[in-house]
């Protein structure tokens, strides 16, 4: 458990995790295809090509060509979709999707960081459709999240506005900082893929969970943490009392980009994510 609570007249902190593979144990927006199948958005090859994809995303494999190359195909694919629908798609099937592949070490962490009263910020590649309401189910204070652009008509133009990847993130994490007062010094990161260094390396607290290569290296050599968890659990299910705080989700960063955006990036990161995984699981 934290042995600390924030002395409250320092500056405030918080705890940024990135959400797939590092808070859940699946791609977030792939997840859902299915859903976005039944509800007529895609087709049954579409579903058989996500489905791969979602492979591909658990034992990696995938190199940077190849996610260029999907990363168009699903921004393609997604053209056209009614926003409202599948907002409405998600909220539908969100708890049945979402709810068992939540990693309990996450869920841990993420209520141990508000009980030592640190804000909770999901900073995600996946796109705001999807992340903002597992943000909320999570009690999360703040989302940042990639968004696409919507049309007139209220559906996707298939272009992306603002894509939440890379550095991206750190200047999320820095533009929040200066807007909700946070101390970076003292706040803390935690995600599974190297390309998430620059948001680890803006806070004085940094994890890796569950690492691709790339990044159990940068960690090792930084004497970063490294975390793995592996218990999948529904949220109910962890404790009989277990009740996440009725937090807002926000929008903590311009708008950003969109679902298929997140696969592409998935893609790219999955092409150094490697099945062996070391480490413990560490408390502080």
């Amino acid at each position: 458990m934290l042995g600390l609570v924030e002395n409250h007249s320092l500056p405030r902190t918080a705890a940024f995790f990135d959400l797939d593979k590092t808070v859940i144990a699946k791609s977030s927006t792939l997840t859902f295809s299915k859903s976005f199948y039944q509800g007529g958005l895609i087709n049954r090859r579409a579903v058989l090509r996500t489905a791969y994809i979602q492979f591909v995303f658990l034992v990696g494999g995938a190199d940077h060509d190849q996610m260029e190359r999907m990363r168009q195909y699903l921004s393609a694919l997604c053209k056209g979709w009614n926003v409202a629908q599948v907002k409405e798609l998600v909220a539908e099937t969100l708890h049945d999707l979402i709810d068992p592949i939540i990693y309990d070490e996450a869920a841990s962490l993420i209520e141990e960081h508000h009980a030592a009263g640190r804000d909770v910020v999901i900073v995600s590649t996946s796109g705001a459709e999807v992340v903002e309401p597992i943000g909320e189910m999570l009690g999360a204070d703040r989302v940042v999240a990639t968004r696409m652009v919507v049309g007139d008509d209220g559906c996707f133009t298939g272009e992306v506005e603002y894509y939440a990847y890379g550095p991206t993130k750190a200047e999320a994490v820095r533009e929040l900082a200066e807007s909700e007062g946070y101390d970076l010094s003292r706040c803390y990161a935690y995600s599974d893929s190297a390309t998430d260094v620059p948001m680890l390396e803006a806070v004085g607290n940094p994890y890796a969970v569950n690492p691709d290569r790339a990044l159990r290296r940068e960690a090792s050599a930084r004497d970063w943490p490294i975390l793995v968890f592996n218990r999948p659990v529904r949220l109910k299910q962890r404790l009989p009392e277990f009740k996440m705080p009725p937090r807002p989700t926000l929008m903590a960063a311009a708008a950003v980009g969109a679902a298929v955006a997140t696969a592409g990036l998935v893609w790219y990161a999955s092409r150094r994510r490697q099945t062996n995984r070391a480490g413990r699981f560490v408390q502080f």
